[in-house]
């Protein structure tokens, strides 16, 4: 699989065989990611963005459009037959690039079908391409469902300082 750079598709199926086609986020994607968050579950939208607010508006996707693509990127990621937007996914790497933080939101409809799976593996990959020697991803202690396949993955997690209801997962390259 090639690297994706700037609105570079990649096209790849999931373990349960669901094609997806990704590509980096632009800026003009700000309302479809608006409308993705708006099918996305409270719940979901909390673990993300760790705020329960109803609606995602432009303050908290500002960080997901306005990449460097490098030290951060966002992916988006649409079921290959329909061209819906079923999965975002960030990657964010430190300024000396030493650690990157990933993220990602799988909308409830399409759990299970190993989305989450294979962006996690998209997101260890580029990380590793850029130089990265180590990616975490910081949960909600009740987010259940990251929490084990980040661990399946090979993350190992540990307690966030300051904050007793989250925890960080990490996985080191090398």
């Amino acid at each position: 699989m090639t690297p994706i750079h700037e609105n570079m598709l990649q096209i790849f199926r999931t373990r349960t065989g669901l094609g997806l086609a990704v590509r980096a986020a632009a800026p003009e994607d700000e309302a479809a990611l608006q409308a993705f968050y708006d099918q996305v579950s409270e719940e979901d939208r909390r673990f993300r963005f760790f705020s329960a607010q109803g609606h995602v508006g432009h303050e908290q996707l500002a960080p997901l459009l306005e990449t460097d693509h490098f030290r951060r990127e966002t992916f988006l990621a649409f079921r290959g037959d329909s061209g819906e937007l079923v999965a975002v996914a960030m990657l964010a790497c430190d300024n000396p690039m030493e650690v990157a933080e990933v993220a990602i939101s799988v909308r409830a409809d399409y759990r299970g079908r190993g989305i989450g799976w294979s962006l996690l593996d998209l997101l260890a990959r580029e990380a590793q391409r850029r130089g990265v020697r180590e990616v975490i991803a910081i949960e909600d202690r009740d987010n259940h469902a990251a929490i084990e396949l980040e661990r399946e993955k090979g993350f190992v997690p540990r307690g966030f300082d300051g904050d007793p209801q989250l925890v960080v997962l990490s996985q080191r390259f090398g």
